[in-house]
């Protein structure tokens, strides 16, 4: 999981064929490095068809989700390492590289009281079971720390590196998101700082989630800390402009946060590839 790359909600949020081919040939296109596939319903996934799509376009891939209400693990650990083993093995089919997103819970999951002992125990079992499934598939497990307002779970770049060291499983990692670290931490540099041990990827997504470089984010404090730790892992640009209303609902996203798609991929693409660049980050 190296250099540059974009979310495939730019594109699509459905993962068919025609959404595939419609994403990996416009990141093709955009000279990424890598998609990241959102994988909201795994059962519509043509494996063999996205693999063949990735050799075509010489692209690479990482998955990504968020657990189904009906299976968190914190509730239910069983049911959400059966999604978690089916999700790793159609992401080993199509030959992407790992898996990470909220592997922990659901997007949107919040009991309205802090987490319990119970509850991280559950996720402990569910994360430790995943963990070595993939890692007889020889993929990597990502755990991304969210805001408050999405999970009660993990929320800080702490929070994620105690649940990686609790586990132990060495194919575990740490995947953060500048827009949580942006309400979560006391300063983006801390997230970085805190995960450090265990980060191999990142999202770079915009204060509002819109046209990165044009919101509140302190883009030299992250990439100077990316940097300064000697990050060599995945870089994705992650922003939402067109959503399903049940995706755009468990992001609270109710006013259209960048004018249009192409607005974010001609402006926040380049700022963000120049200040990956002016750290030393890519060539």
């Amino acid at each position: 999981m190296e250099g540059f790359g974009v979310h495939s909600c730019m594109w699509t949020m459905r993962w068919d064929p025609a959404g595939a081919e419609r994403a990996v040939s416009a990141a093709a296109e955009w000279g990424m490095d890598f998609v990241e596939i959102a994988l909201l319903d795994i059962s519509i996934i043509d494996a063999a068809h996205t693999r063949a799509l990735l050799e075509h376009h010489h692209m690479r891939a990482v998955c990504s989700l968020g657990l189904p209400e009906h299976c968190l693990a914190s509730a239910n650990p069983d049911a959400a390492t059966a999604h978690l083993v089916a999700a790793l093995d159609k992401t080993r089919e199509m030959g992407a590289e790992a898996l990470s997103g909220v592997t922990y819970g659901g997007i949107g999951e919040r009991t309205g009281q802090p987490p319990t002992a119970a509850e991280y125990d559950n996720v402990a079992r569910t994360l430790e079971t995943a963990a070595r499934h993939a890692r007889s598939l020889g993929l990597p497990l990502g755990i991304e720390p969210v805001n408050r307002y999405e999970n009660h779970l993990i929320n800080t770049g702490w929070q994620a590196r105690e649940m990686i060291e609790r586990v132990g499983a060495e194919n575990l990692f740490i995947h953060l998101d500048t827009y949580h670290l942006n309400i979560e931490e006391k300063g983006a540099a801390n997230g970085i700082l805190d995960a450090r041990a265990h980060l191999r990827y990142i999202h770079l997504s915009e204060s509002d989630r819109g046209t990165p470089g044009e919101g509140t984010c302190d883009w030299d404090e992250i990439f100077a800390a990316l940097a300064a730790i000697g990050f060599r892992g995945g870089m994705a640009m992650e922003s939402f402009v067109n959503l399903p209303p049940e995706i755009a609902q468990a992001l609270a996203i109710w006013r259209p946060v960048a004018g249009s798609f192409d607005e974010v991929m001609e402006r926040g693409v380049p700022f963000l590839r120049n200040k990956a660049r002016q750290y030393r980050l890519i060539a």
